[in-house]
């Protein structure tokens, strides 16, 4: 392609994207930027803040530190991704009943991270999920009410809800 330039596939929240991207470009950039799914947060855009955390192939990454370039072929899923229809996601849902958020910028980020806590079974205690989120900051302290969302939507989920 001119200019370095290269054509890339992501197959993003179940549809596969064509788009062509300096090969430097970050997965937060493409998804924001080229594909409008600005759920997404670009918090530090660092790695230290979690805001722009998404899931490939099922695993939390901060999308962030990774090159769009490198996720051709895996399952990227954002927090756009995660609701069916109109059906929210457990955790979505449970964060909305226990008021896990304030400004809400964190939220989406928060929600992933959350996710990939229930399902790598690190919900035993408060304490583990704490240590298992510390990866994802919020400014504005909603961390008690994080953690109940948490813990709510683990059981619902074991459950089979």
């Amino acid at each position: 392609m001119e200019g370095g330039w290269v054509e890339i596939s992501l197959k993003v929240n179940g549809h596969l994207q064509k788009l062509v991207v300096d090969p430097r470009v970050a997965l937060l950039d493409a998804i924001r930027d080229r594909l409008d799914l600005t759920g997404t947060k670009k918090g530090c855009d660092r790695g230290a803040c979690g805001a722009c955390t998404v899931h490939i192939n099922g695993r939390r990454v901060l999308s962030c530190l990774t090159l769009a370039l490198m996720t051709q072929g895996e399952e990227i899923t954002t927090v756009e991704g995660l609701a069916k229809g109109d059906e929210l996601h457990p955790v979505q849902a449970a964060f909305i009943s226990c008021d896990g958020f304030q400004c809400g910028y964190c939220t989406p980020g928060q929600i992933m991270s959350a996710v990939g806590c229930i399902n790598e079974g690190h919900t035993k205690s408060d304490t583990e999920i704490q240590e298992f989120m510390s990866g994802n900051l919020c400014r504005c302290g909603a961390y008690p009410n994080i953690v109940d969302a948490i813990k709510m939507a683990a059981a619902q989920m074991k459950a089979g809800g």
